[in-house]
């Protein structure tokens, strides 16, 4: 019986293709499902995030076949994903699982999004009852590993995420954010994220656009922005110094047009 993980990384493939397979709330379930019906798989997890895709697993899981069901549930060839992806085993396995936990394999080194994003893998494979013992006790010593280095270490001093560093980013080149007007495409945690920090350096003029305007107005009520819908973002571009998007499509919010 081993522990095998299969997967593509911001290190191994291009956002083009992370968008691809990255699998969204509603097909988890429906996925979940069939991995444990793949020959030799007894347990299931999918972290799935902006910056990587993986299936970790717990049985005999063979190689070829979880890349092409991989590829298959997408609609994409397995060959796209042959120069891009990785497998681990047994004690590579389980090191990966907690070097992604710690925050030591994400873009940002030492961000803290990631361990609650792979917490909540855990526990939506959890509900869906495709977690056993085995990775019930790796992911649980995985969370004791990535608290402890939290803790121990230096690596969780400094505020580092994608949301930081993009309003870093602005303040390097804007300097002054008070007087800036800040449009944020997207409603979810990034954005919250990001529209946290813009109003601790100051920004006073943030507007939320958001395919629900539902979602875009509970943000908007929260950070002291204004709520849009996408279909106003024609009107609202010209109007933006800074433009920060962080959305769940597949496609580009903001293109050419």
């Amino acid at each position: 019986m081993t522990i095998s993980i299969l997967g593509i990384n911001h290190r191994t493939a291009p956002v083009e293709l992370r968008e691809r397979v990255a699998f969204g709330p509603v097909q988890l379930e429906q996925a979940l499902s069939e991995i444990k019906q793949l020959p030799g798989i007894e347990e299931a997890v999918i972290v799935s995030t902006c910056n990587r895709t993986e299936l970790y697993c717990h049985g005999h899981a063979e190689h070829q076949p979880l890349l092409h069901w991989l590829a298959q549930f997408h609609g994409i060839g397995p060959s796209e994903l042959e120069q891009h992806h990785y497998f681990h085993t047994q004690e590579d396995a389980v090191a990966h699982l907690m070097s992604v936990a710690s925050g030591l394999d994400s873009l940002v080194l030492g961000e803290p999004q990631i361990l609650g994003q792979v917490k909540q893998a855990y526990q939506q494979a959890k509900h869906f009852s495709v977690v056993g013992g085995i990775l019930e006790r790796l992911f649980q010593n995985t969370f004791r590993v990535a608290k402890a280095v939290r803790n121990e270490t230096e690596v969780g001093q400094n505020a580092v995420s994608v949301a930081f560093a993009a309003v870093s980013l602005a303040k390097h080149i804007f300097g002054d954010l008070k007087h800036s007007n800040v449009l944020l495409v997207g409603a979810g945690d990034t954005s919250e994220l990001v529209a946290q920090h813009l109003v601790q350096q100051g920004v006073s003029s943030l507007s939320v656009a958001n395919r629900t305007l539902q979602r875009a107005t509970e943000l908007a009520q929260r950070v002291g922005a204004e709520a849009h819908s996408l279909s106003q973002l024609g009107e609202l571009l010209p109007n933006a110094d800074i433009v920060v998007s962080s959305t769940a499509s597949t496609l580009p919010i903001i293109g050419k047009g």
